[in-house]
């Protein structure tokens, strides 16, 4: 039982990491034709999206992107090929560099995404908003609170853990039967 509670912050994390990904993931499995045509955003519109994903700092999350990849699909690669670890380990270097600066493609299709979502006066209101006290305000306080959030969910489910196993061994003990 303690090994599983020890387990399910991380599990907790890794289902919603999962969950939050597999719309982009299903989006981009699904063929162009399937989706609905969006109307094409304005110059201005993804200009206003760049803008907000600077003063956001959005390219903090993807900025490692490349090197990330590189090195996890190198050592997918030597678990396979465990004969070629030298070589791997001296072209993955290589592959970095050749693909560095790719991960500004992530940032290009936020931007269009946003573009997408909102219209060109939301996204110019968002920009004044995040530019405002309570925006700035807003873009500092929000990491530590999504991060103490995060932790109160954990906590939150391992001790709530305890009480559904609580829950079923009462049950079962009506049933004259011990877990």
């Amino acid at each position: 039982m303690k090994i599983v509670l020890k387990f399910l912050p991380a599990a907790t994390l890794a289902v919603g990491l999962a969950l939050s990904a597999a719309p982009a993931m299903a989006q981009q499995a699904a063929p162009k034709a399937a989706a609905p045509a969006q109307p094409k955003a304005s110059p201005a519109a993804i200009a206003a999206a760049k803008e907000i994903l600077q003063i956001k700092n959005a390219t903090a999350m993807y900025s490692g992107a490349v090197p990330g990849l590189v090195e996890k699909t190198k050592i997918a690669l030597i678990q396979q090929n465990l004969n070629y670890q030298k070589d791997l380990n001296e072209v993955a270097p290589i592959v970095a560099q050749q693909l560095n600066g790719r991960q500004n493609e992530i940032g290009e299709g936020m931007a269009q995404i946003y573009a997408s979502e909102f219209t060109e006066q939301e996204l110019k209101d968002l920009v004044t908003f995040y530019r405002s006290p309570l925006g700035k305000k807003l873009i500092e306080a929000e990491p530590r609170a999504i991060g103490l959030s995060m932790a109160f969910m954990n906590s939150w489910a391992q001790n709530f853990s305890e009480t559904v196993m609580g829950a079923f061994r009462a049950e079962m003990r009506k049933r004259g039967k011990e877990i």
